[in-house]
């Protein structure tokens, strides 16, 4: 897996986040082209199309910056020209993290309130985040225009096991939600593997979520309901609530 992995799932070691996020940015760009700003994403309040792509494109070139450990130039308010401007990002951020050293220092979300001598962050770090950021973004769009995106449960598998072992994490590091009262594990039905996260020290009780990867990381994203058939409960179902509803992401 990456630097950030503590989890279970370390048989995904193999995966070419260079090349995913190079896929995906393609794909993303291909429906932008023909997609109508004006469209709501249901999964993202009361953004349209228009806004999740202006959005998608800033964290592009924001992480370009930060793999250089540079603050970036601000692009601006618009009005953009989507296309234009999301394959222009999305061009920066391959070129950059294609020509730095994977294993450079660079500012990632790992070391956000960490004291410097215990940073650890890379570039390779971002080779990942932006590779599943491009993931959820883009099943965002093609599911608000009615339109399939099924990238296979590998991908999910590493959605999922992101979340536990960084977004979740770094939630609670930095005070936006309180650590869960109670030991959540999430099993996907691909591997059977245990998938923890991250629980107060004096958590009592257990739960335990399974299903499929897609659905088991939708859910941690926000983007399903823990009432779906495809998913299983074992365990304090209402602490599991809410701690969803709390948001194990940003």
């Amino acid at each position: 897996m990456t630097e950030s992995t503590q989890g279970g799932l370390d048989h995904l070691d193999h995966l070419d986040h260079l090349a995913a996020l190079a896929d995906r940015q393609d794909a993303f760009l291909r429906t932008v082209e023909v997609a109508d700003p004006t469209v709501r994403v249901p999964w993202c309040g009361r953004w349209r199309v228009s806004t999740l792509v202006v959005h998608l494109a800033r964290v592009h070139h924001w992480a370009a910056a930060q793999a250089r450990r540079r603050r970036e130039t601000p692009l601006g308010r618009g009005p953009f020209d989507l296309p234009v401007l999301y394959a222009e990002c999305a061009a920066e951020l391959r070129a950059t993290l294609a020509e730095l050293d994977p294993d450079a220092r660079a500012w990632t979300l790992l070391d956000d309130g960490v004291p410097r001598e215990q940073q650890r962050g890379t570039v390779r770090f971002w080779h990942r985040r932006q590779a599943l950021e491009t993931l959820v973004h883009l099943w965002d769009l093609r599911t608000a225009l009615g339109e399939p995106y099924e990238p296979g449960p590998e991908a999910w598998l590493d959605c999922l096991d992101e979340v536990a072992t960084v977004m979740h994490p770094r939630q609670v590091r930095l005070g936006r939600v309180a650590a869960p009262p109670v030991r959540v594990t999430a099993v996907p039905d691909e591997t059977g593997a245990e998938v923890p996260f991250l629980a107060a020290d004096d958590a009592t009780g257990s739960c335990v979520l399974a299903g499929p990867a897609r659905d088991l990381a939708l859910l941690v994203w926000g983007r399903a309901d823990l009432d779906s058939p495809a998913l299983r409960v074992t365990g304090d179902r209402d602490s599991l609530a809410t701690v969803l509803s709390a948001g194990l992401t940003p």
